[in-house]
């Protein structure tokens, strides 16, 4: 498998050994070097079976090296080494995991033309990995394929049917069809049935009939799950039904299911924007309470929220916070309390965060042009009244990393030169927005005009005292001597 390395073994190698010497290193190239290591003493006896064979396969998908672990498969059949279900599925699963199920398709075709025994597990894999990366005509034609094979249907398949036609508002009523056929064909249906439904209607606004199917699912002993929980009160809280939704959380947590991240983040989003980003502080104090971690949108959502509210103290208290626990923020991040010191007019405050962004290294990208562009431009407008050069800095620093400019800026910044009669600036600052086909409006034209009428006056009321000195120049001399 590419490496030389080889270790000394004892006259008598065992699958066993091997096995657990791969499965405890924790160095890929290391383990490699142990199985080819263990293959080198064949003379001894030693050959490896389906155990090492498919510990090494899992190491190797694990690390998304899915060629080398065909390598291995291939070396199976040709060893006429055991190949079981769960060995080629790791590989199947491997490539589903990483958006690439077509892949995984291949490799169930090169099973079935091995004639490997593939039990009812393998076909489901196969469907559920095409369900879950939205492949949904293929989903469908393979299930009815699985029909075709003789796949009975179970709890598990209709499960899987189920989430795949709960993916669309057109396609979810035939859910709700299989659901209540289950029983009819011997499959009662279970926790992650009626959690897929819920899930569907709620994510196609049919909030009181994911609500009816709660109740039936406490009704018939199903007990719902976190994922269940957080799916209606995010159902709930997208419907205007926060209260509602408050009221699930408090019974969810007697019933002693623990929220998670997403729950409590759902609940703080909805709380912030009704107005009541203090609740939502509060629930957050709730989740530290529990030993869950914040992430960047629990973060990002409580952060605006505050700040909408215009509680600025609290939304930075949190922005340290988050740092401190070693989570990166953002642009958007970034934004939100640029915004926030903004909106309370406290631009310098905001140059500063603006700055320390750029420090940050936090560079402009296709998804984020727009947002550095926005942020950019409230903050030199601001400074225009307050810190005039600071503001052509900024603008300067725009241009510099190649952040286009709108023409809110330039107005800004051109008015506030004529104001404080910087003409040369001014002009600096039309040429580059000319430049950039951004044509001037008749005000500001009417600006820069003012300015320059203005210097040219005093321009002649110096030159008319210059002559008047020149034509009196020998009374003065006159004046000096005396």
């Amino acid at each position: 498998m590419g490496s030389n390395r080889a270790l000394n073994w004892s006259k008598k190698v065992t699958t066993s050994q091997v096995e657990q010497l791969i499965r405890a290193e924790k160095d890929l190239s290391k383990a490699i070097a142990i199985f080819d290591s263990a293959t080198a003493e064949y003379s001894n006896g030693f050959r490896h079976d389906r155990t090492t064979f498919g510990r090494m396969i899992s190491r190797l998908v694990s690390a998304n090296q899915f060629k080398p672990a065909e390598e291995l498969l291939r070396r199976m059949k040709e060893e006429r080494c055991e190949i079981n279900e769960d060995i080629f599925l790791s590989i199947c699963r491997g490539y589903g995991r990483v958006h690439r199920p077509l892949e995984a398709i291949r490799i169930f075709k090169s099973a079935k033309e091995c004639d490997w025994e593939l039990t009812e597990k393998s076909y489901i894999t196969i469907f559920s990995i095409l369900v879950d990366e939205n492949h949904l005509k293929m989903a469908m034609k393979f299930y009815r394929y699985m029909k075709e094979m003789g796949i009975p249907p179970s709890v598990v398949s209709l499960n899987v049917l189920i989430k795949a036609l709960c993916k669309s508002s057109e396609t979810i009523d035939g859910a709700i069809n299989i659901f209540r056929e289950m029983p009819s064909r011997g499959c009662l249906p279970d926790s992650y049935t009626y959690g897929t439904l819920i899930s569907g209607l709620c994510k196609c606004g049919r909030i009181d009939e994911a609500n009816e199917l709660f109740s039936e699912m406490e009704m018939k002993g199903c007990l719902p799950t976190v994922v269940t929980y957080t799916s209606l009160i995010q159902g709930l809280c997208k419907s205007e039904k926060l209260g509602d939704a408050l009221t699930l959380f408090d019974k969810m947590e007697s019933k002693d299911v623990k929220p998670n991240v997403f729950t409590y983040t759902i609940l703080m989003d909805a709380l912030c924007k009704h107005g009541r980003s203090s609740h939502a502080l509060s629930l957050l104090d709730l989740m530290l309470c529990q030993h869950l971690s914040p992430n960047m949108i629990t973060y990002s959502t409580l952060i605006n929220g505050l700040c909408k509210d215009g509680n600025l103290r609290e939304a930075l208290k949190l922005f340290d916070r988050m740092k401190l626990q070693g989570l990166k923020p953002d642009v958007i991040l970034y934004g939100k309390i640029i915004s926030g010191f903004s909106d309370l007019s406290k631009f310098q405050e905001a140059a500063n965060f603006l700055d320390e962004m750029i420090l940050a290294g936090i560079s402009p990208n296709r998804l984020t042009w727009s947002t550095h562009i926005r942020i950019h431009a409230a903050v030199i407008q601001g400074l225009c009244e307050t810190d005039l050069n600071r503001a052509f800095h900024m603008y300067m620093s725009m241009r510099t990393r190649g952040l286009s400019v709108e023409p809110e800026v330039f107005n800004a910044l051109i008015n506030s030169f004529c104001k404080k009669r910087d003409i040369e600036k001014a002009y600096r600052v039309v040429h580059e927005m000319v430049c950039d086909g951004c044509l001037p409006d008749e005000e500001l034209w009417k600006a820069m005009l003012g300015v320059l009428l203005d210097q040219r006056k005093t321009l002649k009321s110096i030159e008319s005292f210059r002559m008047l000195l020149v034509q009196n120049v020998d009374e003065l001399e006159k004046l000096s001597v005396d």
